[in-house]
């Protein structure tokens, strides 16, 4: 097996693979990146037994082979080179030798039939859509997943396809995020639950991507197709929680305010709230809204006014500011306006501008009890 590739365009590839790799495996070969060369084809694969995922790189060879090589090795030393021609050369006595323009390096391979085999999807759906919009979605959506290994089915993003729309959601109980496309599609009904690990892989490959991402699925695993590159995953098991049974259909009080005066402002106060409870007031009243904190442990508190249009009842209402500052974050637009009916409904946080064609995005935020 020898085959010649340039040290950058492997470097490139092989980073993007090496996301998937755990610091700590139980099987040592996942330690590795499978080699699989078939003339002038090399497709290299990373798994952790849950995600598995490949690139097809092309090289110039006349040989076939199929090894593992130790992964973090291979990265570091590639880290060095600067661009040349890097030559790869299986030896007798179990190791590949790599020649730059100034010297060898040997590295010790494993037998690559050990690299558990890649999951096929039987009779999968398939659905179509641009790398940066999916970028998008789990960008807007994967900061409201949960943590809890409890609560496996929150701690992942619900994917729901439609002939209507596409919908990814994302919650962890104290905060919902919804994000929806009508300008996508997918054929027929579909639902599943992704991990966050594959996410974020795919978030940072295709932030800013015009390539089409196919997304296939059946009960058990997802597969993400796109340019040279394939990711599949094992799905989450169990039902996703009825989220639009918890988003309140009836809001007659509407705040709207510039979303960076109400996200510097909550930041601001938030630092004088409570440790423990992260709690902020908003007391709205004609078109004042009135944003206090205080920590009585420590005699730390903080009141600011801010000038906003609202329609509806005076009202005062308790959030956790680490909820609402992420949530404020997230959004870029202009504008805000925060939906709510009662002290102890959840609030709606929605963007007023700055959405493409047939996008939507809602937030829901859980209000927190206020001591008077």
């Amino acid at each position: 097996m020898k085959f010649i590739v340039s040290s950058t365009y492997l470097l490139k590839q092989l980073q993007v693979l090496g996301g998937v790799i755990n610091n700590s495996n139980t099987l040592p070969i996942l330690d590795n990146f499978l080699f699989d060369l078939k003339e002038n084809q090399l497709i290299v694969s990373a798994s952790d037994l849950e995600t598995t995922m490949s690139s097809v790189l092309t090289v110039d060879s006349d040989s076939e082979g199929l090894i593992a090589v130790p992964a973090k090795l291979l990265l570091e030393i590639l880290k060095t080179f600067p661009e040349q021609p890097l030559t790869f050369v299986m030896e007798d006595n179990n190791t590949i030798e790599i020649s730059s323009n100034h010297g060898k390096y040997a590295l010790a391979y494993a037998d690559g039939a050990e690299f558990p085999k890649t999951v096929e999807l039987s009779n999968p759906s398939a659905t179509t859509i641009i790398g940066d919009i999916l970028a998008t979605a789990i960008n807007k959506t994967i900061f409201a997943a949960g943590n809890d290994d409890l609560r496996p089915v929150m701690s992942g993003i619900f994917f729901q396809f439609s002939p209507e729309n596409l919908t990814f959601v994302a919650t962890d109980a104290h905060k919902l995020v919804k994000y929806q496309r009508t300008d996508i599609t997918a054929s027929e009904v579909a639902e599943f639950i992704m991990p966050k690990k594959p996410l974020n892989l795919l978030k940072g490959i295709l932030a800013g991507s015009e390539s089409d991402v196919t997304i296939e699925y059946n009960e058990s695993n997802a597969k993400f197709s796109f340019e040279n590159t394939e990711l599949i995953c094992r799905l989450i098991d169990g039902k996703y929680p009825n989220y639009e049974a918890v988003i309140p259909k009836e809001n007659p009080n509407v705040l709207s305010i510039s979303r960076n005066q109400f996200l510097s402002s909550v930041r601001r106060v938030s630092i004088f709230s409570n440790k423990t409870t992260h709690q902020i007031r908003l007391k709205i009243a004609g078109a004042e809204l009135n944003i206090s904190a205080e920590d009585l442990d420590y005699s730390n508190k903080a009141e600011e006014r801010l000038t906003c249009s609202y329609q509806g009842d005076d009202m005062q209402i308790g959030f956790n500011s680490r909820f609402l500052t992420e949530m404020l974050a997230n959004l870029n637009c202009d504008d805000v306006s925060l939906e709510m009916s009662l002290p102890n409904r959840a609030g709606i946080l929605t963007p007023v501008d700055g959405l493409d064609e047939g996008e939507l995005v809602t937030m829901l935020v859980m209000p927190v009890m206020l001591n008077n």
